[in-house]
């Protein structure tokens, strides 16, 4: 048989071939159930099904980002972490996770997020609120949690527990259970911990994705613990994870 089925129909196999061989038996054996010969089955066309005709074509570049975004997302990327604010001053996002295949960008589903109190910025200063816009590499991760299974650098601590209140009174703790470094003004390398402040303290730094606490952040992004569990599992520094982050006009740009 020739027959091509959609994924979906795939169980559906070997009901279709029992179906054939049944309705005649010349099909499978070449005789019918009285011995006479029959002539052969004819091969079956291949047909095109309305799934197969509509099966989406993957993107070449990343959705939603413009020519000034795209230009700086280095060679070789084949992830990337797009972090979409819902506005220039609004601390909500959405996270969807990209994976390059030869085919294109193929996309998880979308997770919420949050984002800095006040939004975004394209220069970021240490306190001001919001989360800086641009394109980083993702390269060391770790949390208060044991390793739930990276290809990362893990650094695990209590050194990453919190405590206190957020914007919204909602309670920080856990907020640090899971994070990854975000590659902007530190050392590449290191332990989300490590302080190094190349562009000098007052650009900030310490910029996390991080386990969400159900409020806006200083400047880090973060999702629920699942899905940050779930980025930890997936981010693989041989394929050289980047973060594209900012409100949706900045991207777009």
């Amino acid at each position: 048989m020739s027959v091509r089925l959609p994924l979906a129909a795939r169980p559906l196999c070997a009901s279709l071939l029992a179906l054939v061989c049944a309705g005649s038996l010349a099909g499978c054996g070449g005789q019918s159930a009285g011995g006479v010969r029959t002539a052969p089955a004819t091969q079956a066309q291949e047909t095109t099904t309305p799934e197969a005709a509509a099966a989406p074509t993957l993107p070449s570049e990343l959705p939603g980002l413009g020519p000034r975004t795209l230009a700086k997302i280095p060679a070789g990327t084949g992830q990337a972490v797009v972090v979409t604010g819902k506005g220039k001053n609004s601390p909500e996002s959405t996270v969807v996770v990209y994976e390059r295949t030869s085919e294109g960008w193929r996309a998880g589903a979308p997770w919420p997020a949050h984002n800095a109190l006040r939004g975004w910025s394209e220069k970021h200063r240490m306190g001001d609120l919001r989360s800086p816009i641009g394109v980083f590499t993702l390269t060391d991760a770790g949390g208060r949690l044991a390793d739930p299974g990276t290809k990362l650098p893990y650094s695990r601590s209590n050194g990453f527990s919190v405590g206190g209140t957020g914007f919204a009174n909602e309670p920080l703790a856990g907020s640090f259970d899971y994070v990854v470094a975000i590659d902007y003004n530190r050392k590449p390398g290191t332990s989300p911990m490590d302080w190094t402040r190349p562009m000098g303290e007052d650009r900030g730094g310490g910029i996390w994705l991080h386990v969400d606490h159900g409020g806006p952040t200083h400047g880090c992004v973060s999702v629920g613990q699942d899905r940050m569990a779930e980025l930890l599992r997936t981010l693989d520094p041989a394929r050289k994870p980047i973060v594209v982050m900012g409100d949706a006009a900045s991207l777009r740009r």
